[in-house]
């Protein structure tokens, strides 16, 4: 698990192995993931948009962004935290993910953004 607090918003990362699999005649590696975002300000606060830097050992990194997070832009109390399940696919064993949310907070009516720790993903049978 790695985790990282900015402006007092805490992102917990845990990852794992989901397997491998053939997609057009090409192997590929499934990772999940779940993230727990913890609100440990005494502002209100919501998730707007992610933006995230994906890194394949095999490819160049590749950049996602969109809305919210798995459908969903979660308000967060002080106190309150929101977790969802995602995951990617990679086409090495190895790789890497981080990035940001585009937070509101209700307080000042003012964007900021939360760091997403880097992450290792790593399938089991490849490490030594």
């Amino acid at each position: 698990m790695v985790q990282q607090v900015t402006q007092g918003i805490k992102i917990s990362v845990h990852t794992h192995f989901e397997g491998t699999f053939y997609k057009d005649y090409k192997i590929h590696y499934a990772f999940g993931y779940k993230i727990t975002i913890e609100n440990q300000s005494k502002k209100e606060v919501q998730l707007l948009a992610r933006h995230w830097n994906i890194f394949d050992a095999l490819n160049t990194p590749e950049i996602i962004t969109g809305e919210g997070v798995v459908g969903k832009t979660p308000v967060l109390k002080p106190g309150e935290s929101h977790t969802y399940s995602s995951g990617c696919l990679l086409s090495a064993p190895f790789g890497a993910m981080n990035g940001h949310y585009k937070m509101l907070d209700f307080t000042t009516n003012r964007y900021f953004n939360v760091e997403i720790p880097t992450f290792k993903l790593s399938a089991p049978f490849a490490l030594n």
